[in-house]
């Protein structure tokens, strides 16, 4: 009688044996923060809601009114953006015996999927503030809801052509002169444009983008895109999209103020109170990000079908 070889109680066949191996490898998934040093940070704050910056607006010199005649003063108005703490955590488990019974310690895999994980939550963060609605007020106690403009501070799917498109350098140059136009100082606060891997596909495809003949140096470096028309490019494939639309964001460094009550931090300790004494990694952070001002953030529509990231 021929046995039948065993697919899956390999305990019933004690000669058998499995290896494996001490290599750690996380699963494909974004790694680390992608917009975190493209954007203006602020730590050590404190309290239920801090205000990174006081704005003062500007202000019209006049003629004197005469000889001698009384001093009119001007003075700027002033405002505040506010931000919001926004706590993150996660707690691992990693049983004892566990530990004892494989060659695998999985602790740095661990601490690495959690250091991911916070990148991740910041970037979240930083793409809903945005073009989220921010408050506003020169006190807690008379804050405003300001809401993002799409009339002012985005450019249409159609910009550019009879129907909704991809990203073109057309929506670039439109960009550019909105930014321009509300006087950012691209010299003294650099731009960033964030695109998903579909508006990377999108500019590789247009020649005005790659070719030597339309730029002072090459934009590819090591075959990828690092820069054109002023902007630093990162690519991040968490902006969010909604009926085949992905909203493309365009910001300069000041324009999104990352406020940090507290960065990644890393504990250790073994659960005492727990059966088999487990190891507990615990992963927290508490930050808050918030757009600056209104005319230094932009958003952009592009056709896509890719989808979002679906990675947690």
């Amino acid at each position: 009688m021929t046995v039948p070889y065993p697919t899956a109680n390999f305990g019933l066949y004690p000669d058998f044996t499995a290896q494996y191996s001490s290599n750690l490898e996380l699963l494909l998934q974004q790694l680390q923060s992608v917009l975190r040093s493209h954007v203006t940070e602020q730590g050590g704050l404190v309290g239920k809601m801090a205000s990174p910056v006081t704005q003062y607006s500007s202000i019209t010199m006049r003629a004197p009114q005469g000889r001698f005649s009384p001093v009119q003063a001007t003075n700027p108005y002033s405002l505040r953006p506010w931000i919001f703490p926004q706590p993150g955590e996660i707690v691992e488990m990693i049983d004892s015996y566990d530990k004892l019974q494989t060659i695998v310690d999985p602790t740095s895999g661990y601490v690495k999927a959690a250091a991911a994980a916070t990148g991740r939550y910041w970037d979240d963060g930083i793409i809903a503030a945005a073009t989220g609605t921010r408050q506003i007020g020169t006190d807690i106690g008379n804050l405003t809801p300001d809401a993002f403009s799409t009339t002012l501070f985005q450019v249409a799917s159609t910009f550019g052509s009879g129907s909704a498109s991809g990203l073109t350098v057309a929506k670039l140059i439109e960009t550019r002169r909105i930014l321009r136009h509300y006087h950012n100082d691209f010299d003294m606060d650099p731009p960033c444009i964030v695109i998903g891997s579909q508006q990377e596909a999108d500019l590789l495809n247009q020649t005005t983008v790659v070719s030597t003949e339309f730029n002072d140096r090459p934009v590819l470096v090591d075959g990828r895109l690092k820069r054109f028309l002023g902007y630093d490019i990162a690519v991040s494939e968490r902006l969010s999209v909604s009926a085949n639309v992905r909203n493309v964001l365009v910001f300069v460094k000041s324009g999104i103020i990352l406020g940090l009550w507290k960065d990644m931090e890393n504990y250790i300790d073994i659960r005492a109170d727990l059966s088999g004494r487990p190891w507990q990694l615990t992963t927290q952070t508490m930050f808050g990000p918030v757009r600056s001002q209104n005319g230094k953030v932009i958003s952009i529509l592009c056709s896509d079908t890719s989808g979002q990231d679906i990675t947690p």
